[in-house]
């Protein structure tokens, strides 16, 4: 999801409309490559701390401890961090803002502090995982307009850039809604950890009121969007209604009156497809601009 994401930020919103870019195609490779191995050692350092967790809430998807060792799985960890930071480095570098390299030891130490404490505490840790998934979408733009910003190209450059902002925004209020329902899904292991997620805080019902009520959310955001930008090009209001707005509408439906482990899995594979629909949005841009 993360490689589509910045790949048709790339090809279907930036260079399709002549933008001042940064990277080429080695280079918008070598941030994917540096974001994904970022974001699979954040995967692994997770899946360490989370084993007596996943041992009670997903004893058949237990990786570590079972497929591979702890310490192997440290490894990777290590490596692939060291691998994501020492690409980052060279990629903020090699645009000529040698500052941007903070942002990949930020995002490596946030998801190190987020398997470690932060997912353990009440909303905190939902969302800076939910901030983090949403740079995964911004640092393209970071990495890609601002380091080609002059005075000449000044609005040009803030206009695509708050397009991927929007992308970004859309991207964490989904994700959020995502892993508090995760949480309601994984309430019986986390509560024998010692965790304190929502739905150990305030129980079940409420958090699926809570839920429903951040669902409304994006839904009402979209409507206006459509309302007030899209509403003559049938196109995107038809896939954004359809493909966007409607699953969205029924995974609020669906919250209302979820009550099981169930239910709440299929409403975090719901929100998965509404963000993958999401990104795929972005190939309207190219696909208007060629007609």
């Amino acid at each position: 999801m993360i490689a589509l994401t910045q790949l048709l930020v790339k090809y279907a919103l930036l260079e399709p409309f002549g933008v001042a870019i940064s990277l080429d195609g080695i280079g918008i490779s070598l941030l994917i490559f540096a974001t994904i191995c970022i974001a699979a050692a954040g995967n692994i350092i997770n899946d360490i701390y989370d084993i007596e967790t996943d041992f009670v809430n997903k004893p058949h998807k237990l990786i570590v401890g079972n497929s591979i060792s702890e310490k192997t799985a440290y490894n990777l960890f290590i490596v692939l961090n060291f691998i994501g930071v020492g690409v980052g480095f060279y990629l903020s570098h090699a645009v000529g803002k040698s500052a941007f390299f903070s942002l990949f030891v930020i995002i490596s130490a946030l998801l190190y502090v987020y398997a470690t404490y932060l997912k353990r505490t009440l909303l905190i840790g939902n969302i800076v995982i939910s901030i983090l998934v949403a740079l995964s979408v911004l640092i393209v733009g970071i990495f890609e307009l601002l380091p080609a910003l002059t005075l000449e190209n000044r609005d040009i450059q803030l206009t695509f850039f708050k397009i991927i902002f929007d992308y970004a925004v859309f991207a964490f209020l989904l994700n959020l809604i995502r892993e508090i329902a995760k949480d309601v899904e994984d309430i019986d292991g986390d509560y024998k950890a010692g965790m304190n997620t929502l739905p150990i805080a305030i129980g079940r019902d409420r958090t699926g009121n809570v839920l429903f009520v951040l669902s409304l959310i994006p839904v009402l955001i979209l409507i206006y969007y459509i309302v007030n930008s899209l509403y003559k090009d049938m196109l995107s209001t038809g896939y954004f209604v359809f493909f966007i707005v409607g699953p969205l509408i029924f995974t609020s439906i669906k919250l209302f009156s979820a009550k099981s482990k169930k239910d709440y899995h299929l409403i975090s594979s719901l929100i998965k497809l509404v963000m993958f629909f999401g990104v795929l949005s972005l190939l309207i841009y190219y696909f208007n601009l060629k007609n």
